[in-house]
């Protein structure tokens, strides 16, 4: 089965990749606390394209910018997948609207930290070089397991983080010409 893409799609997509980056660069520079923008690409391309684009433009994100910058970044891309499809499916059975983005904002705030501690575990020994790593050897040495010492600084930052982008891409979506959203559930 080949899968063929519109222009719209293409241009929408790579517009949502760039988001990423520049959102998620802008807020390191910043040092921005609990704050990372980095899939707002890919919560918005999920919700206008649909879910398999969503993960294809959250797992495109982390591969671009482990290869320019980080390629620490590169193994988290599932867990970009896996928020652009959960994200797409929920805005496919929903309205993405103020109440529905702070719900699923909460679940990939969950989802998220799981499966990225899972990864910090399995590639990194639990150690990012992050400011996670002095929470996480401070819970570790006070008893706490590797994963519950790595995933609690993790689903502090998701829940703020991931609920902000949420709200920010449903002020986002509600702003669109309805004729966009047309094009894009047409072209999908």
């Amino acid at each position: 089965m080949k899968m063929r893409y519109s222009g719209f799609t293409l241009a929408f997509a790579s517009i949502s990749i760039a988001i990423n980056i520049v959102l998620g660069t802008a807020t390191q520079m910043l040092k921005l606390p609990l704050i990372f923008l980095d899939t707002v690409g890919t919560i918005f391309s999920a919700v206008i394209l649909g879910p398999l684009a969503g993960a294809i433009v959250g797992g495109l994100t982390n591969v671009i910018q482990g290869l320019i910058t980080n390629p620490k970044d590169i193994p988290f891309a599932i867990v970009n997948i896996v928020i652009g499809l959960v994200v797409g499916f929920i805005a496919r059975r929903y309205k993405f609207n103020l109440p529905v983005a702070i719900v699923t904002g909460i679940i990939i705030a969950v989802i998220a930290p799981i499966i990225g501690t899972n990864i910090v575990i399995v590639f990194f020994g639990g150690v990012t070089g992050s400011i996670n790593d002095i929470i996480s050897t401070w819970l570790v040495k006070s008893g706490q397991s590797i994963f519950t010492a790595n995933f609690i600084p993790r689903i502090t930052g998701n829940m703020i983080d991931k609920i902000i982008s949420c709200i920010l891409v449903s002020s986002l979506y509600r702003l669109l010409p309805k004729s966009l959203i047309e094009r894009s559930k047409s072209n999908a």
